[in-house]
């Protein structure tokens, strides 16, 4: 994704999502008389960001994605594998478009329709077992995973000059249970288990977890695990 945005070595990009701020690092490292600000609605993460990433032209903030309030600073708005996270995407893309410069780029990678089936298949059976169906009753589901037509007409609702959505495999082995398990505990059961008692929530997690392992297990102790991807590029 860094690759195809072919950078001069002068712009000002917004990295959403930055997460512990390696990608953003990465991008700070290409633009050396530009400006990479790396945001993130975690606090936790910002801090390790902060700590293993130091440089002139690079800074990280604590701030909600849906709350982003920038007008014409960017040449680029770049996100990976944050944005099924938001579910608001229309306010997203209005907030996007209003941030770059003519001319900016916007350019995401996250979840599509289709992503971890196993996991979710397996949350889902959990979520609607007796002695946990109560913690669950209105419920809102954490993330947003469309189609790329279904993200190809939400695109549309928005005056960018160039636009494109394709989706992508990225389907995974995890080398490991232990692995797996990491990755099951965080951060994919969190907006789940929170909702459990914390006197069930153990239990919730590991009948999430010995069901997962029992789907996904392979024959030499790796487990898979499909994951979809939709991207997105669109330029004001």
């Amino acid at each position: 994704m860094i690759s195809e945005l072919n950078l001069r070595g002068d712009e000002k990009i917004l990295d959403l999502g930055c997460g512990d701020g390696a990608l953003t690092a990465r991008l700070a490292e290409l633009v050396p008389d530009g400006l990479v600000i790396g945001i993130d609605g975690s606090e936790g993460m910002i801090e390790v960001a902060r700590k293993d990433h130091e440089a002139e032209n690079l800074k990280f903030a604590l701030m909600d994605i849906n709350d982003i309030d920038f007008k014409s600073e960017f040449e680029v708005v770049f996100s990976n594998a944050t944005l099924h996270w938001i579910k608001d995407h229309g306010n997203l893309l209005t907030n996007v478009f209003r941030s770059l410069k003519d001319r900016g780029r916007a350019r995401f990678q996250f979840a599509a329709d289709g992503n971890c089936p196993n996991l979710i298949s397996v949350v889902r059976k959990a979520m609607s077992e007796r002695e946990y169906a109560a913690y669950f009753k209105g419920f809102d589901w954490p993330w947003y995973i469309p189609t790329a037509e279904q993200y190809s007409a939400q695109l549309d609702q928005v005056p960018f000059q160039e636009k494109k959505v394709w989706c992508e495999n990225a389907d995974r082995y995890f080398t490991s249970v232990e692995e797996m398990v990491k990755w099951i505990d965080q951060p994919s059961i969190v907006p789940f288990s929170s909702c459990v008692a914390a006197k069930d929530r153990a239990r919730f997690r590991d009948a999430v977890v010995e069901q997962m392992v029992r789907r996904t297990i392979q024959d030499d102790g790796r487990c898979f695990e499909s994951f979809r991807r939709i991207n997105v590029f669109a330029r004001k």
